[in-house]
């Protein structure tokens, strides 16, 4: 399931009062001329002819890496020249520049935190013992000198004395598990390779983990090459990775994937296995009591999504959307397994299940309310005790707890305001405030709002728009649109320190909640899915018209942004409405939908998008895929992102799409690319890399909207 994590951070923004002086036309172009071009590929795909001129850039050669390297310095040419990005830095590192403390994780007697002083690179793993005394327990800011190096998944024992931690380099998928002593921070010798998609999970003896991972790639581009067969395996520590006991394989079925946990008192090995990015599972158990105890299939069919929450000997509690798309809890007696005896302990209501947890033998349940956070509390059979009482309309995240404690956290944010994390104590049935940061700006100077309207098709849809107070709803406000739409991703209101100096320089921010996502259960989700994916385009040219209707900006204001599968709602935007933005960035995005199953994990997204290798879903793909509808025409202002480490979405899309268009642009708006080194899909980049990002984004925006950045930001 962790498949799904087709990285989205929503970048925030929204406005202030501009100088209307400037324009992108006085810039030099920036210089792509091919001085060299390779044959493409023209090919018969089930009876249609399909063209594909940059097929020779999907090669990491000579050829290619010449053509990146002129890209690279070209686009970084073009950024260079808009006046007062400097200005942009300044105010966005000013925003970020505040400590940021997580949600505690209690294990045995040790708390754990990550905390970021406000511009480290990366968080840091602190933890506090019993007698009150803290100390840094990972420091991924030591692992290199740029900080590429992240911590990208960290698991602590059950006692609290031993840490396995991945690490990922330059934001690539593929991780190293280590480990380290809590109490003398020594590393161990432990190392696990060839790791993607999993986290270690500890035994109740805290003697060792299990985790999945595949077999070392054999083709050569660690980057590019399709990951298949993943396996689940034991590592007892104190030993070669090469002594781990393989615990459960496939090699019938290679596109399974495998996700395990440990229930809490240690009882059962749970696998959740999942086909690609599809929400449904399958879900096999292991009994951890019994030596000769074999993997037992509980549920064989993927026939829907079967979240396991925790269990009471033979009794197994699920979350799932079986025969109910915004979820329902059920439970199930592993000894009595037939759905006749399966038992529904929390009915499906109207807003659909965000998370759950058990705390306190209780269910502790986050609803969404169109889009926005709920917290309610139930007992083990069901019976409602009441709502939590949250600070304002915004994301709840957590909650985060145990079933052998009386209290849990819980963190609340909005596009205004931080991340500020709670503790709900049973006995009180109260919250009280936990850590709240100090930031250099004041939420009550901004706006943010959520608004309704409707798709092409009638479709009711929400939107979130955040703007500086003051700003005069005239029609000419700079806009950006963010938006993401697919894998059953939720855009809930999320803080960035970056989204204010947006607003603070002038711009209006929104995010519509379209199509496939989870906003509204899984319905929603399907909704956006295969041939029915023209809805998530609908619903976001609706969107930029809404703004435009009700005079929040205009065509010549707006800039469209998004990333990976958003990067994908990008290119058609491009390709199917160049006419209603002035801007347009795709990021990171999937924009070949012909070939996309064909690189790394790729073929996970088939069960998203279908695949072109099948004639039925192939039309649909090849009406809407971004790159193949590509036409001579005159386009927005582009700027394509991506990053040489990109192991999720290969840079290959980015580098076709580019190349294509650049190619056939008629009007005189640039088509640029910004490449960046050492760097991957987005996961772990360190802060500097970000603000230089979000700097670049406002200042591309900013003069393609014809206006010339503040000199002065506040």
């Amino acid at each position: 399931m962790l498949l799904k994590t087709l990285i989205n951070k929503p970048f925030l923004l929204a406005s202030f009062s501009l100088a209307l002086v400037g324009c992108q036309h006085n810039l030099t172009s920036p210089d792509t001329t091919q001085t060299s071009t390779p044959q493409g590929v023209t090919e018969t795909i089930h009876g249609v002819e399909v063209s594909d001129p940059y097929r020779y850039l999907e090669q990491d050669n000579e050829v290619t890496q010449a053509w990146v390297k002129q890209q690279q310095q070209a686009g970084q040419d073009y950024l260079a020249q808009i006046e007062n990005k400097q200005a942009i830095v300044e105010r966005i590192t000013q925003l970020w520049n505040y400590e940021k403390i997580s949600a505690p994780m209690e294990y045995g007697s040790n708390t754990f935190y990550y905390r970021n002083d406000g511009l480290q690179a990366q968080s840091v793993l602190y933890v506090k013992t019993k007698d009150g005394k803290e100390k840094v327990v990972l420091d991924p800011n030591q692992l290199s000198t740029d900080g590429t190096v992240a911590l990208s998944g960290v698991s602590i024992s059950n006692d609290g004395k031993t840490i396995a931690y991945g690490v990922s380099k330059s934001g690539s998928d593929w991780q190293q598990w280590q480990f380290v002593d809590v109490a003398s921070g020594n590393k161990l010798l432990d190392e696990l390779k060839w790791i993607k998609f999993s986290s270690a999970q500890w035994t109740k003896d805290n003697q060792g983990v299990f985790y999945s991972r595949y077999d070392a790639p054999e083709g050569g581009n660690l980057l590019a090459d399709v990951n298949f067969n993943q396996k689940v395996y034991f590592h007892k520590l104190g030993t070669s990775q090469s002594e781990d006991q393989l615990i459960y394989e496939r090699p019938q079925n290679k596109d399974w994937g495998f996700y395990s946990t440990v229930s809490d008192k240690g009882d059962y090995l749970l696998i959740s296995v999942s086909l690609g990015t599809d929400s449904r599972n399958r879900f096999f158990y292991k009994s951890l009591t019994d030596k000769n105890a074999q993997v037992v299939e509980l549920i064989a069919d993927l026939e829907a999504e079967y979240s396991f929450l925790g269990n009471d000997k033979s009794v197994f509690y699920f979350k799932t959307d079986l025969d109910a798309p915004n979820g329902k809890v059920i439970a199930i007696n592993v000894n009595q397994p037939d759905k006749a005896n399966w038992k529904t302990i929390i009915p499906e209501s109207s807003d659909p299940i965000a998370g759950i947890s058990i705390i306190n033998d209780h269910l502790v349940v986050s609803y969404l309310h169109d889009v926005l956070g709920q917290l309610s509390i139930f007992s083990m059979n069901g019976v409602k005790r009441q709502d939590v009482t949250l600070p304002g309309k915004g994301k709840v995240a957590g909650p985060y707890g145990k079933r052998s404690k009386d209290y849990f956290y819980y963190t609340f944010n909005s596009y205004v305001q931080a991340e500020t994390t709670y503790k709900f104590d049973f006995k009180s049935n109260k919250s009280t405030l936990y850590a709240k940061p100090k930031v250099s700006f004041n939420p009550d100077d901004y706006v943010s709002e959520q608004v309704f309207y409707q798709s092409k098709d009638g479709t009711r849809v929400p939107m979130m728009i955040s703007y500086k107070k003051g700003v005069k709803l005239d029609g000419n406000n700079p806009t950006l649109l963010y938006a993401y739409g697919g894998f059953s991703i939720s855009l809930t209101p999320r803080f960035s320190p970056a989204n204010i100096a947006w607003m603070d320089m002038g711009g209006i921010y929104a995010v519509p909640n379209l199509r496939g996502g989870a906003e509204y259960g899984e319905s929603w989700h399907q909704a956006g899915t295969f041939d029915k994916k023209q809805n998530v385009f609908d619903d976001y040219y609706a969107a930029a018209q809404y703004l435009i209707d009700n005079n929040y900006t205009n065509s010549s204001k707006l800039g469209a942004y998004g990333r990976s599968n958003g990067g994908l709602l990008m290119g058609a935007a491009l390709t199917q409405r160049p006419d209603l933005f002035a801007a347009v960035l795709p990021a990171v995005g999937v924009l070949d939908m012909l070939r996309f199953h064909k690189f790394t994990i790729g073929w996970a997204w088939t069960s998203e998008y279908g695949s072109a290798d099948n004639a039925e879903q192939f039309p649909a793909l090849l009406a809407y895929s971004p790159y193949h509808n590509i036409q001579e025409r005159e386009y927005p202002a582009t700027m394509v992102m991506t990053a040489d480490h990109d192991d999720r979405v290969v840079p290959l899309h980015s580098f076709k799409f580019a190349a294509l268009l650049q190619d056939r642009q008629t009007g005189d708006e640039p088509i640029i690319m910004r490449i960046e080194s050492k760097a991957g899909h987005g996961a772990g980049k360190p802060t500097a890399m970000k603000i230089d990002e979000f700097a670049d984004i406002y200042s591309f925006l900013w003069h393609s909207f014809g206006l010339t950045v503040p000199a002065k930001i506040n």
